[in-house]
């Protein structure tokens, strides 16, 4: 109940200075999962797009949230938590390792866990069989070449994830059939335009590729609350939302990611 009725007023105190204006671009306001990607100027967007979500889309849509920042005091985990129903991203975590990597990790470093499509998909290939080998060892004929190996499915991929990976929590959330809304710039950008998108959107569209990816573009949400201030300024904001992306079969990560961005950043002439 005290969720409910704080949601209410945050509501209200956020229309109050903001005006929250949702403008419909592209798509309708419609109850399916989704992936709501924006650009990223104040810690404010994660608010402000919560609030221009009709009610029935903010039930089911959980914005991402930086777990440094937002589980600072009792209060804003509180907040989060009961009322944002927010998806913490731990942006310090490192990924889980197996019990023998520790005796591994004093001679090197370890690398960055990711998901790498070209690794799980040699992961995956199929070798050539003994017989074959011992054949063309023996200077007999070459073996039948070998069909080429399968892209890996989006299960596969989200198996090989590793837990302490940062995008965990957001395929967790995902697969329990939550929309989701993430800012692929990775962190605030302080330019007219988005910084060069993450590759964190392109792996979730490789691991969920029936849920729609939809731009949104967050306009004047910085000047309301500038960095370092703490009492916000009224100021009309808006979030216009667009047409629906998807990633296309053998697309590559960078491709993809600036086309995302250039969606983003055409909503600003909308």
């Amino acid at each position: 109940m005290l969720a409910k009725l704080m949601s209410f007023l945050l509501l209200g105190v956020v229309r109050f200075l903001t005006g929250s204006q949702a403008r419909w671009y592209g798509c309708p306001p419609k109850a399916e999962q989704r992936i709501y990607f924006a650009n990223h100027q104040s810690h404010a967007d994660m608010v402000l797009i919560w609030a221009a979500l009709p009610e029935e889309l903010r039930s089911i849509t959980r914005p991402i949230a930086a777990k440094d920042y937002w589980t600072k005091t009792p209060f804003k985990q509180w907040i989060t938590t009961a009322v944002f129903n927010a998806v913490y991203v731990d942006r310090q975590a490192s990924p889980a390792r197996t019990p023998g990597a520790a005796a591994a990790s004093s001679a090197a470093p370890a690398a960055p866990a990711v998901v790498d499509t070209a690794q799980a998909t040699a992961a995956l290939a199929v070798p050539p069989s003994s017989t074959e080998a011992e054949t063309a060892a023996a200077g007999g004929p070459d073996p039948a070449p070998d069909a080429p190996p399968r892209e890996p499915s989006p299960e596969e991929l989200r198996a090989a994830l590793p837990e302490g990976d940062p995008l965990a929590p957001l395929v967790h959330a995902l697969e329990s059939g939550d929309s989701i809304v993430i800012f692929p710039e990775g962190t605030r950008g302080h330019g007219d335009e988005p910084q060069p998108f993450k590759s964190g959107l392109f792996k979730l569209a490789q691991m969920f590729p029936n849920v729609v990816l939809v731009p949104a573009w967050i306009n004047n949400v910085q000047r309301v609350m500038p960095k370092g201030e703490v009492v916000p300024v009224p100021i009309l904001c808006s979030v216009t939302f667009g047409a629906p992306i998807a990633l296309e079969s053998g697309e590559e990560r960078r491709p993809f990611l600036d086309r995302a961005r250039r969606a983003v950043m055409a909503l600003r002439e909308v």
